[in-house]
């Protein structure tokens, strides 16, 4: 379990299905893993009501899929996930976690009295050795947009190493939803992005006015990195449902128990989304998600359970949405249908991280010019 999105991962994966490029170890833990070895950062998670209502209500309301079992928790932070299938019934808990954090979910663990049922491994799940296979793999694996963090990529290797034929996963489903939205946040970033290029400008001035150093050549490098910064990489967001002014649409469905690392490097997806709002500006795109509780069709929950990150006015979360701003903003109207081809794809360097592209029409209701754009952004 983890971080805003959380839980905990290793460094290089690898599935049935091939390996993700090698990762240096030691780097990518000074880089990701750390952060969840700080209790702060747990308690971000903890404190997130809409997350912690979901994997509580999915375990004490499917008490069947545990009582008498073995269970695997990947990633499990501060150990909660654990203690919780053990208050179920486990037999035997496993909480695999591969940073110093493992140190307070053993503490944790015996201040409920349960060490006899958990056992904190404090590894990275792909170099874990288990002495039986598990009924149930629980986790709380969902970065920011589902994927980002690459987190799902130990799931899926604990569960090719780990479940049993029968064995059933916490969550079991998940989707990725996008939709567009308006937002003032753009002009601003707009605003921002063009004074840091009349400060450059003023810089290479004064440079070479009073030093004599022609900075002229850094030009475009600085302005390629401020362009980046200001108005490509998506922002956090929790947004207001009246900022949605489109129909969601699904661009990735996931199978939990079937999916392999392969389904989920790279995200394509061609939708579309009709216009709700009146005349309006389109702003951007929103893209959040959410993870259901099923069981598996053979082996069954009592009670689903959802877990949604969407935009609500009561129920937000720490991960909120990813906003992909466009500039400038568009004029569309009740009608108008978007038509979307997204692809998401891992960052070259940095396999945590995600860039996106968005390749649009806009078909007016009103016969007017269907304009079209493509966009590419990052998700760090």
């Amino acid at each position: 379990m983890g971080s805003s999105s959380n839980g905990i991962q290793p460094a290089a994966i690898s599935s049935g299905d091939g390996a993700a490029p090698a990762v240096d170890k030691d780097v990518d833990f000074a880089n990701y893993f750390c952060t969840y070895a700080f209790l702060y950062h747990q308690k971000d998670m903890l404190t997130d009501r809409v997350r912690m209502d979901s994997y509580y209500n999915a375990v004490f309301q499917n008490k069947h899929h545990f009582a008498g079992k073995a269970v695997l928790d990947v990633g499990t932070g501060s150990g909660i996930l654990a203690i919780w299938s053990a208050q179920a019934g486990a037999r035997k808990v496993y909480a695999v976690e591969a940073t110093k954090m493992a140190d307070h979910a053993r503490e944790l663990v015996r201040a409920n009295n349960l060490e006899g049922v958990v056992e904190v491994i404090e590894a990275s799940i792909e170099d874990v050795n288990l002495p039986e296979k598990v009924d149930v793999i629980i986790s709380e694996w969902m970065g920011y947009f589902l994927l980002r963090e690459s987190m799902f990529d130990s799931v899926i290797c604990a569960r090719d190493r780990w479940l049993k034929p029968n064995g059933v996963m916490y969550p079991s489903h998940a989707r990725m939803w996008v939709a567009p939205i308006r937002s003032g946040v753009g002009d601003q970033k707009k605003i921002d992005y063009d004074g840091a290029v009349d400060d450059w400008h003023h810089f290479v001035n004064d440079t070479k006015t009073h030093y004599g150093v022609d900075m002229s050549v850094l030009t475009k490098p600085y302005l390629e990195e401020q362009k980046k910064y200001y108005l490509q990489t998506s922002l956090w967001s929790n947004l207001h449902p009246n900022q949605v002014i489109g129909q969601p649409a699904i661009i990735k469905e996931i199978d939990c128990l079937t999916s392999t690392v392969n389904d989920i490097r790279n995200v394509r997806g061609s939708v579309s989304s009709l216009i709700t709002a009146e005349i309006a500006r389109l702003c951007g795109f929103g893209g959040w998600f959410d993870v259901h509780f099923k069981g598996r069709d053979d082996n069954p929950v009592k009670q689903e359970v959802e877990l949604t990150t969407a935009p609500s006015e009561e129920f937000g979360t720490h991960w909120g949405q990813q906003v992909f701003l466009l500039h400038p903003p568009k004029r569309v109207a009740k009608g108008d249908d978007i038509r979307i081809k997204f692809d998401m794809i891992r960052s070259k360097q940095n396999h945590r991280l995600l860039e996106v592209e968005f390749d649009c029409e806009i078909r007016h209701s009103s016969g007017d010019p269907n304009p079209s754009f493509r966009k590419k952004f990052f998700i760090e």
